[in-house]
């Protein structure tokens, strides 16, 4: 029995991204004479089966970053937004490039994760990334010149912070006016691309973060909940305090219908 937790505590320290670990553990405990022994080297391998189909969805993801490295593109550089449809705060834009054959493991789509997974992705991201960038754009300049617009102005914020500059952009369904760089626009790009998957956590972690501090500064609206999206506490908090500076006005315009 004291074999056994010794042999659970050495599992437990093993990464479940260290392949040659796992595969060392299972060669080790997999045929052992005892049965609570030989369960945890099934343990290990099940985690093994997890990375390899973990590899597999992240080598689909790599699809058109291989192709631009084909083309000749070295800085591969992905562009995704946050907060688009909220009814206040910015809008958020991440640029990314990843070196090659970066390996983040459970980047996805930034709606698709949990919110302290985005943030130990965030980390990871940034750590890992040849360059990043989040443009910021505040809903006065949103009001004023529309969502969309201010859209583009968030992306090309997001480029020019970047310390390199991209060859080529991988963007989430959009292509940006004002920018010359070759783009390539790809519907769902933040489930297709890694390059846009972590830009979408950049922009997301970025947004979600601001939204929290302007809780702090306006908790009557319950910003840290609801990240300024049009919930129903939401709408109520609005018609009983009227909007608030951060508030987009012309998102506003249909409340009496809420």
């Amino acid at each position: 029995m004291k074999k056994e937790a010794e042999i659970r505590e050495i599992y437990k320290k093993i990464s479940r991204t260290d392949e040659a670990a796992l595969i060392s553990f299972i060669r080790e405990y997999g045929e052992d004479e005892r049965a609570g022994i030989r369960k945890i080297a099934a343990s290990a391998q099940k985690a093994l089966e997890r990375l390899h189909l973990e590899r597999e969805r992240l080598d689909q993801m790599r699809i058109y970053e291989r192709d631009c490295r084909l083309k000749g593109y070295t800085y591969i550089c992905g562009i995704d937004e946050a907060g688009r449809g909220p009814l206040a705060g910015p809008v958020v834009a991440g640029a990314v490039i990843l070196p090659e054959g970066c390996e983040i493991f459970g980047l996805n789509d930034s709606k698709k994760l949990s919110e302290k997974r985005r943030e130990e992705l965030y980390d990871e991201v940034t750590e890992k990334a040849v360059a990043w960038g989040a443009g910021v754009i505040g809903p006065a300049r949103i009001d004023e010149i529309n969502i969309l617009q201010a859209d583009y102005e968030a992306m090309c914020e997001a480029i020019g912070q970047l310390k390199v500059m991209p060859q080529i952009l991988l963007n989430d369904a959009v292509t940006i006016p004002q920018v010359r760089i070759p783009q390539v626009s790809i519907i769902h790009g933040d489930a297709k691309s890694v390059s846009i998957a972590a830009a979408s956590i950049i922009a997301k972690v970025t947004r979600d973060r601001m939204m929290v501090e302007y809780d702090n500064l306006f908790p009557e609206y319950g910003f840290a909940e609801h990240k300024g999206y049009g919930t129903a506490a939401h709408y109520a908090a609005i018609k009983k305090y009227g909007p608030c500076i951060i508030h987009r006005r012309s998102f506003l315009k249909n409340l009496d219908e809420h």
